[in-house]
């Protein structure tokens, strides 16, 4: 596929992009729980993982102004069953620290290192995260020129704010820039919507909806995608940052 024009700026999704979420989430709330366990025993006594985590999902739908900040929406909701089984507020703190940590364990799929090292000689490479992974605490933190979460930016995808944020960054336009993801909704669709090029990284072999347009590019991994890049020459290929 040919974009059409130099790309200034490729914007890329982290999880299940760069590294699978599901085993770093479920141990970092297994390590939380273990800690409430021996610091909150009222509240374990209560509450199981399943019915802290139907707790925060009502606490989103009752406070949509921060339903956007996964690591506020943890925190106000720890403060709060922390409150009503008599426990110091102050101990969600403590609690999320231990989260926050256990969280950004992540283990990139191998491809990801040596691609994003390639593409990033070759345009400003910008995370974009409707989670709260943390760049900077995790083996990619030398890798992006820039990063943003949801948080930062006010909304989650497919809201189109952490794409302009990402541009207005970079000082590119969105016909110069590149959106990379692996969610066809979150990802794919909102950067079109935004006027983003996007790429599709479908590591699983998925089948894509039957009622949105194709992906513009469908990769495996991000090596597929960095051998692309090298060789279109639209895309700037021969340009270093």
């Amino acid at each position: 596929m040919t974009l059409g024009q130099r790309v200034r700026l490729i914007t890329v999704d982290l999880d299940d992009t760069l590294w699978p979420c599901a085993p770093v989430i479920h141990a970092a709330e297994a390590a939380l729980y273990a800690w409430l366990a021996t610091n909150t025993p009222r509240l374990t006594e209560v509450h199981d993982p399943l019915s802290l985590r139907e707790h925060r999902r009502a606490l989103m739908s009752a406070r949509p102004e921060i339903a956007h900040d996964l690591t506020t929406i943890r925190l106000v909701a720890l403060r709060t069953l922390m409150q009503a089984f008599g426990y110091p507020a102050t101990l969600a703190d403590e609690a999320m620290a231990l989260f926050r940590q256990q969280r950004n364990r992540v283990a990139p799929y191998p491809d990801v290192l040596p691609a994003l090292a390639r593409l990033r000689t070759r345009c400003r490479l910008v995370s974009v995260t409707n989670g709260n992974a943390e760049v900077r605490a995790t083996p990619l933190r030398d890798v992006f020129h820039h990063s943003l979460t949801a948080a930062e930016a006010g909304a989650a995808k497919p809201d189109p704010a952490l794409f302009a944020r990402a541009m207005h960054w970079a000082g590119a336009t969105a016909e110069e820039s590149l959106h990379v993801g692996d969610d066809p909704v979150r990802d794919v669709e909102a950067a079109r919507r935004a006027g983003l090029a996007a790429v599709w990284v479908n590591r699983a072999g998925q089948l894509w909806p039957d009622d949105l347009a194709p992906p513009d590019i469908e990769v495996a991994d991000l090596l597929a995608l960095a051998d692309w890049f090298e060789h279109d020459p639209a895309t700037g290929g021969d340009h270093a940052v």
